[in-house]
């Protein structure tokens, strides 16, 4: 499988972006949902993570099938 180096750090530049963007439009917005996540068990945390990347990756696989 070859991969395409350029389509990997187009995706993590997007990823900064809207990072960045939900920062600086909704700063408030952002530190309440920092201070709520400080609140949630850690094993909830790694549930929601796993669960956001399998679903990421499965519409990567979807579109790129």
């Amino acid at each position: 499988m070859s991969i395409a180096w350029s389509e990997l750090f187009v995706a993590l530049g997007l990823v900064l972006v809207i990072e960045g963007a939900i920062y600086a439009l909704f700063p408030r917005f952002a530190r309440s949902i920092i201070e709520q996540a400080l609140k949630v068990p850690n094993s909830v945390l790694r549930g929601w993570g796993l669960g956001l990347a399998f679903a990421g990756l499965a519409i990567v696989w979807f579109i790129r099938g």
